[in-house]
């Protein structure tokens, strides 16, 4: 296999064989994958990204490449983009083993470009190293936490990425507020009006008009993109940045008999299916709104979720085909009601 062609090549196969080229492109090295932003619809969205810091008046053009996630080095305007993101089925094969992407569509890639362009914008200009922004958003030196405890109705926060980013840390923030100023018909002067962010808004706002077509501080053409070559495999990859399964204690078998159903196997009637099923065809679904109204991470959230199926098959229990709607609405208030317990109390059950 002519390891130079881009692995959407590989699917030419039925799909009843497309678990054996799965596995070798799982272990290939991303250094041969032939991976790169010319020709693919991320070339054409980072042309849009252009666009639009033109049309709002700024310069900098951060340089976008290729890498293992989202995001900006420490204090360089750069852009990286998750390598498995220029190919359409590496993106698919990517979602499968990571139970999730980010950036799955277009749109949803436009949102991540406008965050890590703000990103790149403060880094460009040293906002960070300002006292007005310090003073608007708080000291860039403060910790990084991945796990932290989201007020999801804070109106000090603008609303972009899923799961309340903007609340991480100052530099979040700041990028979180720039993604949404800069937005092409966000409409942010009147979304945010009365908002505690509004001010924040408005500080990007005057800080472009004051700052933008002028030339960048630190440009970033001295960052040396081959220093983040991906010489490890796909495999090894998706080991790293897997998630962990978290451990989560055996007190809701209950619950899920009063959610779900019990049967006699010689009962079941046609219109029942098992509820781990039901659960693993909609645990996305389930995992993605919890995360988003709650905040609480993600793998927390997912290793709930999978508690709850690993526990249905084994209690044997059903759900009633035609109360699927009815049947999600529980399980999503039970789930989120845990998470809630979890975020703010420590643990899922409130003793």
């Amino acid at each position: 296999m002519n390891t130079d062609q881009s692995v959407s090549r590989f699917k030419e196969t039925p799909s009843r064989e497309w678990s054996e080229e799965s596995e070798k492109i799982l272990q290939m090295r991303i250094s041969e994958l032939g991976l790169k932003l010319e020709g693919t619809r991320l070339e054409k969205l980072v042309d849009q990204l252009y666009r639009e810091l033109d049309s709002a008046g700024i310069v900098l053009r951060p340089r976008v490449y290729l890498s293992d996630e989202w995001g900006c080095p420490e204090g360089i305007p750069v852009i990286s983009i998750p390598f498995y993101l220029a190919d359409e089925e590496l993106s698919i094969l990517e979602d499968e083993f990571l139970e999730g992407i980010e950036g799955k569509s277009a749109e949803e890639i436009l949102m991540y470009l406008r965050h890590e362009a703000g990103h790149a914008f403060n880094y460009a200009y040293r906002l960070y190293d300002t006292s007005e922004w310090r003073e608007i958003f708080g000291p860039y030196s403060r910790p990084y936490k991945e796990d932290f405890k989201p007020n999801p109705f804070s109106s000090s926060f603008v609303r972009h990425i899923p799961g309340w980013y903007a609340q991480k840390h100052p530099d979040e923030d700041f990028a979180e507020t720039f993604a949404v100023w800069l937005t092409p018909d966000g409409n942010w002067e009147e979304l945010y009006k009365g908002w505690e962010c509004y001010e924040k808004l408005l500080y990007v706002d005057r800080t472009v008009k004051k700052l933008g077509r002028t030339d960048p501080i630190v440009s970033g053409e001295e960052y040396d993109l081959s220093s983040e070559q991906l010489h490890y495999s796909v495999a090894e990859y998706n080991k790293l940045f897997l998630p962990p399964k978290v451990d989560i204690p055996s007190y809701f078998d209950g619950d899920l008999k009063t959610i779900f159903k019990s049967f006699a196997a010689e009962e079941v009637e046609s219109r029942w299916k098992p509820a781990h099923e039901f659960l693993m065809e909609f645990r996305r679904r389930l995992v993605s709104n919890i995360c988003y109204w709650t905040g609480l991470q993600e793998a927390v959230v997912r290793s709930l979720l999978l508690h709850f199926i690993d526990h249905s098959r084994e209690l044997k229990l059903w759900v009633n085909t035609e109360e699927i709607e009815d049947t999600l609405i529980k399980v999503t208030a039970y789930a989120t009601t845990l998470c809630m317990n979890r975020l703010y109390k420590g643990d899922f059950i409130v003793k």
